[in-house]
């Protein structure tokens, strides 16, 4: 790799916290920064703490009436609207300001990028691709996605993949840029049939002038390592090369893993180790090396969430991690006073075999199923042959 990679963290990361048992714990943020700490992947690397966005580049994808509302939420009664106040969304003290912040990680990581201070970026803090321009989703008060990329389009960049591998639907991100032609997304995601938001079907393909940008992958409930991997393989490829970006944006989630107990798809740390280093290949491959890597979903707080994220931080940093490296004891010791009737695991990996076999046009399961539906709906808009898998 050419230049440093950024990684973006500070601890007031943590302030972003919906509260008692919500299930976006900042915790899982905290104890994966310890073990890729104790696993000497963050050695020698500067940490960057970022500034809180500013309500004008939070205004970049949300209405300022919403901003207000987030404002003033803490101190106002129970009914603020804009999707604040829910189970999903409850108010917190702070909200904008931590909000905020995310929002500033997300963009202190762009703008390293588009400086040439760094060819790669990674806030795990970020992440929040359901917040919508006008209320918040989905535990997401403001998309920093969104926010990011559009400070990129107006920052020396016309041509900007976004790549979704959370469990649930990238539905903010599509929704901001589904007019646009400068942006292609893409989410991998469990079948929204099966799955809340309930959008992200392979018909949603882009708005007029834009066709052909939006891209969605609906894999079926119980899809594992293998399966998920050919799927990915077999589509997102070759629309990255067709699209030809000059920059790679993704939102890693790890909510599909098998233990995640809000979803239903079956992926181990393995798959997530693989998904990674992937991305990596097609980041140098389609989008000149430059890479911006964003957190997401991901609710085993314990077990899944700082070993994936960690070999996430590793890949960027291209410290790739053993996947039989021992957890250290001391982040074990500490892990085990939060959770102490949580069992851990030892290592980086779940023995999980991720190697696939590549798709062939083969309608035989449902997942290939789902491959066709999305090579059906989006080649021919990109001048690929959906039949052929050499496309």
């Amino acid at each position: 790799m050419g230049k440093a990679a950024t990684v973006v963290w500070d601890e007031s990361f943590l302030g972003y916290d919906l509260g008692g048992d919500h299930p976006l714990n900042p915790v899982r943020l905290d104890l994966t920064v310890r073990l890729a700490t104790a696993l000497g992947v963050l050695d020698g690397v500067e940490l960057i703490a970022p500034d809180p966005a500013t309500d004008a580049e939070i205004e970049r994808v949300h209405e300022p009436s919403y901003l207000n509302a987030v404002q003033a939420a803490p101190m106002a009664g129970w009914d603020v609207g804009h999707g604040l106040g829910t189970a999903d969304n409850p108010v917190f003290a702070r909200m904008h300001e931590a909000s905020a912040l995310v929002v500033g990680g997300s963009l202190v990581a762009a703008r390293r990028i588009a400086s040439g201070e760094a060819d790669r970026a990674v806030s795990i803090a970020g992440g929040l691709h359901h917040a919508m321009r006008d209320h918040a989703a989905g535990f997401c008060v403001y998309n920093d996605c969104a926010v990011a990329i559009s400070w990129l389009l107006d920052h020396g960049f016309d041509r900007i993949a976004y790549v979704d591998t959370d469990v649930h639907h990238g539905d903010g991100v599509q929704a901001a840029f589904y007019d646009d032609p400068r942006v292609l997304t893409v989410s991998v995601h469990q079948n929204p049939m099966s799955l809340w938001p309930g959008t992200g079907r392979p018909a949603e393909v882009g708005g007029a002038g834009a066709e052909g940008t939006s891209v969605n992958l609906a894999l079926p409930p119980g899809t594992g390592d293998r399966a998920w991997l050919r799927a990915f393989e077999a589509t997102v490829p070759s629309l990255l090369r067709a699209f030809r970006p000059q920059l790679l944006v993704t939102q890693c989630g790890v909510d599909t893993h098998r233990e995640d107990p809000l979803a239903d798809l079956a992926l181990t740390v393995d798959g997530h180790r693989a998904i990674y280093r992937r991305l990596r290949e097609l980041a140098e491959e389609t989008a000149n090396g430059r890479w911006l890597a964003l957190g997401g979903g991901g609710y085993e707080l314990l077990r899944v969430v700082p070993r994936s994220w960690t070999h996430l931080l590793a890949t960027v940093l291209d410290r790739d991690v053993d996947p039989n490296a021992p957890l250290p004891a001391d982040w074990v010791a500490h892990a085990s006073t939060l959770a102490p009737n949580w069992p851990l695991p030892s290592s980086m990996t779940d023995d999980s075999d991720t190697a696939f076999e590549p798709w062939g046009g083969e309608l035989d399961t449902p997942v290939d199923l789902a491959v066709s539906q999305t090579r059906r709906a989006l080649f021919p808009l990109h001048g690929l042959d959906p039949d052929d898998p050499r496309d």
